[in-house]
């Protein structure tokens, strides 16, 4: 679906093709460069993601590669212009409201949340942002307003990001899969007291009834270290032939980053599917979330 990329992923799609049609045929980035007659410092970049490929530059490349399937060609072709669109077509992210605001990371976790065909998220503290309702999103966010570490001006930025993150997904109509595992105390935390929390839970149960939507819960009972690793996503973009390619994000208090490594995204995917096997299924997970938000919902004041 490449018609269907934001700039961000179609750039990647891009990339990865030209390193791997370059590997395969045992060139190194120097000789490319050599052949093409351009700088190291130019394939390096193209292959990175730092820069686009022109289409001028791309279709004699892919010639030297072997790439010569016209509509392989043309497909890659549809994917620069892309990956190179004017400033003018780029989404939100890119208005200086928003990148005042967002991570350079984040600004391309929403670029490829709008083409992933699987997300995977893991998370012990609260909801993942794209399935967070707007009270719930906003009494978070409130929370680093209190703190002093963000202007009111600032959450309400980022509330809107937020929000424009959800209706992204909302809105799509192609097909695709979340899959959502949530360790027992991302329930069980009251974000903005009971009401709040307990309209999101009862939004996750909605969610849950659309079969695009998977989301199981680790119980406290359960015997998996899930404490002792860190929240992740991980997102399944495309596939070429028998390869998925997929990007990792990680946040942390004072740090968020895109890893895009093969091997620690696989080791991830893995941790991930050990969990959950070992978590209750969607069915048991459904009723228990619905239970609480049940519980919740008749009471204001925090439990004994």
């Amino acid at each position: 679906m490449v018609s269907g990329d934001s700039p961000v992923v179609a750039r990647r799609r891009v990339r990865l093709v030209l390193r791997e049609a370059r590997e395969a045929n045992g060139y190194t980035q120097s000789q490319v460069a050599e052949a093409m007659e351009w700088s190291l410092s130019k394939v390096m970049r193209i292959e990175s993601g730092e820069v686009s490929i022109s289409i001028n530059d791309l279709k004699p490349l892919l010639a030297h590669l072997g790439i010569t399937d016209r509509s392989r060609v043309e497909e890659l072709t549809q994917a620069t212009r892309v990956a190179k669109a004017p400033r003018g077509r780029q989404g939100w992210w890119d208005r200086p409201q928003y990148r005042d605001t967002l991570t350079g990371p984040m600004r391309m976790m929403i670029q490829y949340e709008a083409t992933a065909t699987t997300f995977h998220y893991f998370h012990h503290g609260n909801i993942p942002g794209p399935l967070q309702t707007p009270s719930y999103a906003r009494a978070l966010l409130d929370r680093f307003r209190d703190l002093g570490e963000l202007s009111s001006a600032e959450v309400d930025d980022r509330y809107q990001a937020r929000m424009r993150r959800r209706e992204q997904l909302l809105r799509r109509t192609d097909h695709y899969t979340v899959l959502a595992l949530l360790d027992e105390a991302v329930i069980r935390r009251w974000v903005g007291g009971a009401q709040v929390t307990s309209e999101q839970l009862s939004d996750l149960v909605r969610r849950a009834e659309d079969t695009r939507y998977r989301i199981r819960v680790m119980q406290f009972e359960s015997d998996s270290p899930s404490t002792a690793i860190g929240a992740f996503e991980i997102l399944d973009l495309f596939e070429t032939g028998n390869d998925q390619y997929a990007v990792m994000y990680r946040e942390s208090h004072t740090i968020d980053e895109i890893m895009e490594d093969t091997a620690k995204i696989r080791r991830h995917r893995d941790i991930f599917d050990l969990l959950w096997q070992g978590a209750l299924d969607e069915a048991a997970s459904a009723n228990l979330i619905e239970q609480h938000a049940k519980d919740l919902a008749r009471s204001d004041r925090p439990p004994q």
